[in-house]
């Protein structure tokens, strides 16, 4: 354990570093090296934090698995990190049964990048945002919206609950901390011109954008009209190639029918909804599974190999393509 002054420093920094970026209006930047060979790999698991139950360590075992054989540099979280209503603060002890006793495979003890879910939005939302976690476990990174610049690949990391209107004007039972986003409309406009700032700048290879709502799906919750709206058009004009969320408790992919973007959804790190899909919303769509399961990304300069997985760890569903032939193909 740190002295007192080693933890007061240490919230000192964050701070500073919470200050800073709002008034410079950008993300936060983190930089990931790939390795020698110049390959990007990693896991992509969401909607998971159920203190092992639902068979969230059945999927936790199969990434740890997977994650050795692929040899991972980092796992995304696509939101809804605690179920059911997020931490309760930074000493709610859901953080250590839901995760860090959880995914304790040796290939995992790598950084996790994750964003808020609309369930983490319902208990103490700041609290996962705390550096006083990373203490309790290195490999936690969650933020509001950020970007981790992975030499080949840029990944953009944004907050796409406070974009749902549904959580202002109905929210029922439920009680969102919105902490941080008041007002609304300025908030999500600010992030919407960060977002597009950050894609403009980018010299990436490839682009990947991370939410936990789903622009497409044909999962229980289906597309999210407002990031259809205000989200999507600006991707399609920024030359994204992934679009990844949970939200919905499937593994999907989906491909748009403007741009070379394909809508990967990783939501079923542990309950599933077995049956929940939409019939009628199957336009482009090339991949769904109503279990539980993870998705893996490998990428090169030149290809992009997406894998989905079930809670057995036997693939699913497999894509590949090179950069040059996703672009041509539109």
């Amino acid at each position: 354990m740190g002295s007192w002054r080693d933890k007061t420093m240490v919230l000192f920094l964050w701070l500073s570093v919470i200050y800073v970026c709002k008034i410079s209006a950008e993300f936060q930047r983190f930089e990931h090296p790939t390795k020698g060979d110049g390959t990007l790999r990693f896991l992509v698991v969401g909607d998971w934090g159920r203190k092992g139950e639902f068979n969230q360590s059945r999927v936790a075992f199969q990434m740890g698995r997977i994650g050795e054989e692929l040899d991972i540099d980092f796992v995304v979280s696509t939101g809804d990190n605690f179920y059911d209503n997020g931490l309760k603060g930074e000493d709610d002890p859901n953080f250590l049964h839901s995760f860090a006793n959880i995914y304790t495979a040796n290939s995992l003890q790598k950084q996790w990048f994750s964003v808020l879910g609309n369930h983490d939005y319902r208990g103490d939302a700041v609290a996962q945002l705390s550096p006083f976690l990373r203490q309790m476990d290195s490999r936690w990174l969650c933020l509001r919206s950020f970007v981790v610049d992975a030499e080949i690949a840029e990944l953009f990391f944004v907050d796409t609950t406070p974009f749902v209107d549904e959580y202002f004007s109905d929210p029922g039972e439920h009680k969102y901390d919105w902490r941080g986003v008041s007002p609304v409309d300025t908030y999500t406009a600010q992030v919407l011109n960060d977002l597009e700032l950050a894609l403009e700048e980018s010299r990436a290879r490839w682009k990947i954008v991370v939410g936990h709502h789903a622009i497409r799906s044909v999962g229980h919750h289906g597309d999210t009209q407002e990031l259809v709206d205000q989200l999507l058009p600006i991707l399609q004009a920024n030359d994204v190639d992934l679009y990844v969320n949970g939200h919905d408790h499937c593994l999907e992919r989906i491909s748009d029918n403007k741009s070379p973007i394909q809508f990967l959804t990783s939501g079923a790190g542990s309950k599933a909804w077995r049956g929940d899909v939409d019939k009628s919303n199957k336009e482009n769509l090339k991949f769904f599974y109503d279990g539980q399961g993870f998705m893996s990304v490998r990428l090169t300069q030149s290809d992009v190999e997406i894998i989905f997985y079930d809670v057995f760890g036997r693939v699913l569903h497999e894509w590949t393509t090179s950069k040059h032939q996703l672009h041509l193909e539109m």
